[in-house]
C-alpha cells in the first residue's frame, strides 16, 4: 500500500511529530482494530520500530496518522523530511505478517511526455 509522510508542522530535529498517513481503504483492508501497535522494519534500519496505533482516532472517518519519532529520525537521516509544504514523500508499507510492516521509499515517478 501507499502511504504518504506526516507532520504536525513542528518539524522537529529529534523526530517528533512525524509519521506516515494510510489511506482510510487500505486501513480498513490491512489493519485490525484489536492491534494496539505496529512493528515496522524501516528500509536500511536494523531491527523494528514499535508504533502505536492511535486508537479510536485511527478508525474515525479521517483515520489518524500513524506516528513516531523514530520515523521522524529515520525520515530526517534519508533526506526526506523536512518537505515542501503540501508536498509528502510516498511510501510503499508492506504488511509480511500479523500487524508487522516494512516500509520503503516509493518510486519515483517519471514526469509523462
Amino acid at each position: 500500500m501507499v502511504v504518504t509522510g506526516w507532520n504536525n508542522g513542528a518539524h522537529s530535529r529529534n523526530g517528533a511529530g512525524y509519521g506516515f498517513r494510510v489511506q482510510t481503504a487500505d486501513r480498513d483492508a490491512f489493519f485490525q482494530k484489536d492491534w494496539t501497535s505496529i512493528q515496522v522494519e524501516l528500509e536500511g534500519e536494523e531491527g523494528t520500530v514499535d508504533i502505536p496505533l492511535p486508537g479510536e482516532a485511527f478508525w474515525s472517518e479521517n483515520g489518524a496518522p500513524l506516528v513516531s519519532p523514530a520515523v521522524g529520525r529515520w525520515l530526517r537521516k534519508n533526506g526526506l523530511a523536512p518537505w515542501a509544504r503540501g508536498n509528502p514523500p510516498a511510501f510503499i508499507l508492506d504488511p509480511i505478517e500479523g500487524n508487522r510492516f516494512r516500509v520503503r521509499k516509493a518510486p519515483r515517478q517519471r514526469p509523462a511526455f
